[in-house]
């Protein structure tokens, strides 16, 4: 296995609980999953690996999606725009500013 050189999690609001899922998993972020894998592979960024997490407990502007290593949280990631404009900064080694949580 090769080590991502960047991670993106994309919250998946799965709860250990067992309590209903929250508003990301409402808001269709299960559905973003096939459009980033298939982007990153398009775009030849395959030391990017994408993964679906438990809730990451920031609902109220949900779908969450936070990159790692740099620690970037974007919220009200909706769509394919908004995953546009993500992969177009992480390519460019900047932030997508619109959608970063502050």
């Amino acid at each position: 296995m090769i080590k991502p050189v960047k991670h993106i999690l994309v919250c998946g609001s799965f709860r250990a609980s067992g309590a209903p899922q929250g508003v990301c998993a409402k808001k269709g972020s299960h559905d973003l999953l096939a459009y980033l894998e298939t982007e990153l592979a398009d775009r030849g960024m395959g030391e990017v690996t994408v993964t679906a997490t438990g809730c990451l407990k920031a609902c109220d502007r949900g779908p969450i999606l936070a990159v790692y290593p740099a620690n970037i949280w974007y919220g009200g990631v909706g769509g394919e725009d908004e995953i546009d404009a993500i992969l177009d900064a992480m390519g460019t080694d900047s932030v997508a500013e619109e959608l970063v949580l502050k």
